[in-house]
């Protein structure tokens, strides 16, 4: 079992529930999925960036990204429809898990001055989503293979029903929030 995933039976499930004061067990909030995004713009000049980030965001997530697609065409970025303009991954389950725990405890504090994450990047409903400006504070990028620096966009879906619920569990799960 994953080492948050245990953390989080022994030790965040009494915490909510006392706090909270839920019921029955499976309103206790928990992590549903991590959606990995990676956008490449400029892959409609340069196709060798698409190749990169792909690779890069499979060494991140541990599972292979599925290339993303224009949904339409915009003249003003000489985009055509279908054209490859990024990619994504969805981990689940342990992946989840593991990749979570390595963006809490490895990744987010080799971010440069970092004080912490913004309490308002919830979405209404215990969802929260995460931008990092560059890819190489993950540990298992190569900075001597790296071509561009690359934005990447996290979002955490839990199965809170509130902000305030999503804020608390991942707190307890170790999410560096701002004071």
């Amino acid at each position: 079992m994953a080492r948050l995933k245990e953390y989080y039976y022994k030790k965040v499930v009494p915490a909510l529930k006392k706090e909270f004061q839920y019921k029955n067990s499976m309103e206790i909030p928990s992590l549903k999925k991590i959606v990995i995004n990676i956008g490449l713009g400029e892959s409609i000049n340069n196709s060798k960036i698409l190749d990169s980030g792909f690779n890069e965001l499979s060494l991140i997530a541990g599972q292979r990204p599925v290339i993303t697609k224009a949904k339409r065409s915009i003249a003003g970025f000489k985009l055509r429809e279908g054209m490859p303009i990024g990619c994504m991954v969805t981990l689940r389950r342990d992946r989840m898990h593991e990749f979570f725990d390595r963006l809490v405890n490895s990744a987010l504090p080799r971010v440069r001055d970092f004080r912490g994450v913004s309490k308002k990047a919830f979405d209404g409903r215990g969802n929260y989503a995460l931008g990092i400006k560059e890819q190489i504070i993950f540990p298992e990028i190569n900075y001597d293979k790296i071509d561009t620096i690359k934005g990447i966009g996290i979002v955490v879906v839990t199965t809170a029903k509130s902000d305030e619920e999503g804020k608390a569990l991942l707190k307890h799960l170790g999410m560096p929030f701002k004071d």
